[in-house]
């Protein structure tokens, strides 16, 4: 299989062959768990995150109608439903649209409504000590990438390019 990573309006290109063999081409590419689609964009792995997510919050309600206490629901969430939302966010998270980010936030919310029935969203997350997704996400990017950056022994580090600094010019004025 091929995933070949052009604009739309591209004209395709002459097939692909390997030893005779007419190579396939996809659209999207599930990698490590992550759907890449052939144009960058992605509404395919944020719907599939979402389809996971729903079912797990099944698990959620079914969790609450027993009387299992809150903190054991936050629990829940946190660790089965939250890691499937952030699960290699650094790779995704700041490519998304505002659409895409407040379908995933939404999920939270609803979580958070399961768990805390008649709280509003903010008091619920405060109540659970959660952030909103958006800036738990943020905040796994920015600790991903500063590691990677900052640490010039990190195995990723060759992959960047070297830091520039462009020294600022400050105006003085003589009076």
């Amino acid at each position: 299989m091929l995933l070949l990573i052009n604009h739309p309006y591209m004209k395709p290109s002459t097939p692909l062959m390997l030893d005779g063999t007419k190579i396939e081409r996809v659209t999207v590419y599930k990698l490590l768990g992550i759907h890449i689609s052939y144009n960058l964009k992605w509404a395919q792995h944020v719907n599939m995150l979402a389809s996971k997510v729903a079912s797990r919050l099944y698990f959620l309600k079914q969790l609450k109608r027993t009387g299992a206490p809150t903190e054991d629901l936050v629990c829940f969430y946190t660790s089965v439903i939250r890691t499937v939302l952030e699960y290699a966010c650094p790779v995704w998270h700041s490519s998304l649209t505002t659409g895409q980010s407040d379908m995933l936030e939404l999920l939270q919310k609803r979580a958070l409504r399961i768990i805390y029935s008649d709280i509003d969203y903010n008091t619920s997350l405060f109540l659970a000590e959660l952030d909103t997704l958006y800036s738990r996400m943020e905040h796994l990017t920015q600790r991903f990438y500063k590691r990677n950056i900052d640490c010039s022994s990190s195995c990723l580090n060759y992959l960047l390019p070297e830091q520039r600094y462009i020294a600022s010019r400050k105006q003085i004025r003589i009076f």
